[in-house]
């Protein structure tokens, strides 16, 4: 029997032992969503959803060989950025996606630091990823407190969202999805600004109060890049992601102090 094969869709980041963020939920998602994923591994980190205990960075000959077998091997449909966590190891994605990536969509999630406050980004590492890799970017997916810093100034409100989406975009040449999620209030609010078109398109949501927000941004961003893989246009990539990221929230399980986002469920 022939049987359709799914968009190849690639995860360049880092393997989160808890398997609640970095590759482990990037592959989650890009099977839940109809994709093959395949995976480009940055670094090793052992963490839960409350600590990151350590973080080993993969030498970056080896970064680069993975990314380069992988795109000659396979016909990419899309692809992401999460943790990428040091100079050489940015510097080694951007060397093969300059090459062999043009004309794929790039989701790049600017994974800066850990939702229990530990970083992961080396602080060499900053010039490298905004001044070589955002431009390579079909969408950057910052949250507010990585935005702020990207920016230079807090940003606290919706105007303040806008504001700062606008600099992104005149910055680094390509979209940006400012998620919300830092605000204060019962809406979880993301403001999706387009480089070609300059719209600003707002998603709502509603808040899910008590839950670790361990791997929403990986998750996120997945579901981004699995429904650029699947051909449909940014915006409807960006609405099924949040729609899909915050469904996982709503059904996530728990084991005492422990959480983890539910990447299984499909019924929307």
């Amino acid at each position: 029997m022939n049987r359709l094969s799914p968009p190849v869709v690639l995860t360049m980041a880092g393997s989160d032992c808890s398997a609640g963020a970095g590759i482990q939920a990037d592959l989650k998602t890009f099977t839940t969503l109809g994709c093959f994923g395949l995976t480009a591994l940055t670094s090793v980190v052992a963490e839960t959803s409350t600590l990151v205990e350590r973080v080993q960075l993969l030498d970056a000959a080896m970064v680069e060989d993975q990314v380069r077998v992988l795109m000659e091997g396979f016909p990419l449909a899309a692809a992401k950025t999460g943790m990428l966590g040091g100079r050489s190891q940015i510097a080694a994605v951007v060397k093969v996606w300059s090459t062999l990536g043009r004309g794929i969509p790039l989701v790049v999630d600017p994974v800066m630091v850990a939702t229990s406050g530990a970083s992961l980004l080396e602080a060499d590492a900053v010039d490298e990823m905004t001044g070589k890799l955002f431009p390579l970017a079909t969408v950057l997916t910052p949250n507010l407190d990585e935005a702020a810093a990207l920016v230079g100034r807090r940003i606290e409100s919706r105007d303040e969202m806008v504001l700062g989406a606008e600099v992104l975009v005149e910055r680094y040449g390509c979209a940006v999805l400012m998620k919300g999620g830092h605000l204060q209030g019962s809406q979880v609010p993301d403001l999706l600004l387009e480089k070609k078109q300059g719209r600003l398109i707002w998603f709502e949501g509603e808040r899910i109060e008590g839950v670790n927000t361990h791997g929403t941004g990986c998750t996120y961003s997945a579901a981004i890049a699995a429904g650029l893989g699947h051909g449909k246009s940014l915006e409807e990539a960006v609405r099924e992601g949040k729609a899909f990221v915050t469904q996982a929230i709503a059904e996530h399980f728990r084991w005492g102090q422990v959480q983890a986002l539910n990447h299984t469920i499909r019924d929307r």
